[in-house]
């Protein structure tokens, strides 16, 4: 029986990924140890990465591996679109600020975070000309 030839072109897509977040092929090398020319030949289909190969590239990419391959949506990924569908497009860019600042912190650092934000988010701010005032004008900053 012939072998299907894949529907996908992993080096397409993993060249996608990394040029949407910004990354060359140096930060990826960086961040996986893979030589970078073997990452061109990747992402030029003349080499095919195996699954472990592709899984540190994905963590280098800080997505997940399933997002290589189109028709796996998982019951987590219908909620997500779900719950950004109801965000506004500053929120959204207001969580993938804090996202991307947040991979470096401890997870000690990152609960003091959401109880600071929860505290801010308790405190009943005081309506300047029907504006709510940011915890830095309440603080008087």
């Amino acid at each position: 029986m012939p072998k299907e030839k894949p529907k996908v072109n992993i080096g397409e897509v993993i060249r996608s990924y990394r040029s949407e977040r910004g990354l060359s092929q140096g930060d990826i090398e960086r961040r996986t140890g893979l030589l970078r020319c073997y990452l061109s030949r990747v992402e030029n289909g003349h080499t095919v990465p195996s699954l472990e190969t592709l899984a540190k590239i994905a963590e280098a990419m800080e997505i997940s591996l399933a997002d290589f391959f189109p028709g796996t949506d998982t019951p987590q990924d219908r909620e997500t679109r779900k719950i950004l569908g109801e965000l506004s497009e500053e929120e959204i860019r207001f969580l993938a600020e804090i996202k991307r600042y947040s991979t470096t912190l401890s997870d000690d650092d990152k609960r003091l975070v959401l109880a600071m934000i929860r505290k801010m988010a308790t405190v009943v701010p005081q309506a300047r000309q029907g504006k709510p005032q940011s915890a830095s004008q309440r603080a008087g900053y």
